[in-house]
């Protein structure tokens, strides 16, 4: 359903990214980013399902053509610890949302995993967005402090989570509230990476269209 295109990053140089456009001209837009496996056909999907639904979605490529298998995660670890997360937000994705802002429409942001921390860090440091929405990630406080928040926050966390633990989320719901920030935040009895339909032994297909229903009101909310 989408495309690959090449966009600029606000430096000039350019990057890569899975582009999936709504049938409705001057539709809102929403960034997408990926888990640390990299730009995969789940996450296109998700980019084609946010098209259907009226937004324009683009995924930037932050592993700038590497993809690694779900099976792998000495290799998705490697590649998530080498990426300069502050790059990927103020170039990569900000990059995304100056395209998708290019005819005047409210953007959104949401990543899964390491793209839910980055959605965070993007909260904090980009200037064009409207609203975002996290799912299972918290980037260090060092990275994005809950009171440099610009925009209001929807968040989905597993409760059996050993990555994004329920401990990390109750101090992030705290540090927010404390900060004054709006912030929805939603807890399941899932796995972490419930939304991944691809990943059998942790997707939990009632828990992701659920948390699906309530991301994108909160983006129709906010970006209209």
């Amino acid at each position: 359903m989408g495309t690959h295109i090449t966009y600029k990053r606000p430096d000039g140089k350019e990057n890569a990214g899975y582009l999936a456009n709504a049938k409705g001209a001057n539709a809102p837009g929403v960034v997408v980013i990926q888990e640390w496996w990299g730009l995969s056909e789940n996450i296109k999907g998700i980019c084609d399902r946010f098209a259907l639904a009226g937004f324009d979605a683009l995924a930037p490529d932050l592993y700038k053509g590497v993809v690694v298998p779900y099976h792998d995660t000495e290799a998705a670890n490697k590649q998530m610890t080498s990426l300069d997360f502050m790059d990927a937000t103020t170039q990569n994705v900000r990059g995304a949302a100056q395209y998708l802002a290019r005819n005047g429409a409210k953007v959104g942001l949401t990543g899964f995993c390491l793209g839910g921390a980055v959605t965070i860090i993007g909260a904090a440091k980009i200037s064009e967005l409207a609203a975002g929405v996290v799912f299972y990630g918290i980037p260090p406080e060092q990275a994005a402090k809950p009171a440099d928040v610009r925009i209001p926050l929807q968040a989905h966390f597993a409760n059996k989570d050993d990555w994004c633990t329920p401990a990390a989320v109750d101090a992030f719901e705290k540090a927010m509230k404390a900060a004054g920030k709006s912030l929805e935040i939603f807890r399941y009895d899932a796995e972490h990476a419930f939304v991944n339909e691809q990943r059998v032994a942790v997707h939990d297909r009632a828990c992701a269209e659920l948390a699906w229903g309530r991301a994108t009101e909160f983006f129709r909310k906010h970006l209209a």
